[in-house]
């Protein structure tokens, strides 16, 4: 058994390393999507309403509640798979959590770019509703996830990727990660 952990700014490659590890048949768990599911449950537009969903989960729940909403889908994967990614991580509380139940088959990974390069990957997936002219938003969105403690769980991760090259390398780096 070995869980794979990601935790990084919006736009540093979090995504690219989940579609690495889904081309390697490797069940990937996205804690946004529990954040994205909590958002239709109150009748909202996740594009819209994401972060303040994600902030009111960790108020009303405690700061562990979206890593907690993910550790049975986490485990119905292991269920069947050696190798299973969480995709996402915002918080060293978060990391705790996975530590605490997976212990030395979790592995976090820490994928870190710059922040001019992450606001031209977010205008160019087009899936935010990111200030493409400005990333006055994805400043925003930096503070309230380092709010969460997202400096803190990038500072606990075994492993570091720089990913400021190319696609390619970026994905050949993803992909001697998963298969170790």
């Amino acid at each position: 058994m070995r869980v794979i952990g990601t935790v990084g700014l919006a736009g540093s490659g979090k995504g690219e390393f989940a579609a690495v590890a889904e081309r390697l048949d490797i069940p990937v768990v996205t804690m946004g999507d529990v954040i994205r599911a909590e958002c239709r449950d109150r009748g909202l537009d996740p594009a819209d309403h994401h972060g303040e969903i994600a902030q009111a989960l960790r108020e009303e729940n405690g700061p562990a509640a979206v890593a907690e909403r993910s550790l049975p889908l986490l485990e119905a994967a292991l269920a069947d798979h050696e190798t299973v990614l969480v995709d996402g991580i915002r918080s060293d509380v978060e990391v705790e959590t996975f530590q605490q139940r997976f212990d030395e088959a979790f592995t976090l990974v820490s994928i870190e770019a710059p922040f001019e390069l992450r606001v031209e990957r977010i205008t160019e997936r087009g899936r935010d509703n990111t200030d493409t002219d400005s990333g006055e938003q994805l400043r925003d969105r930096d503070e309230r996830e380092r709010g969460f403690g997202l400096d803190d769980a990038m500072a606990q991760a075994d492993v570091t990727i720089d990913n400021t090259g190319t696609l390619a390398a970026f994905r050949a780096r993803a992909e001697e990660i998963l298969e170790q």
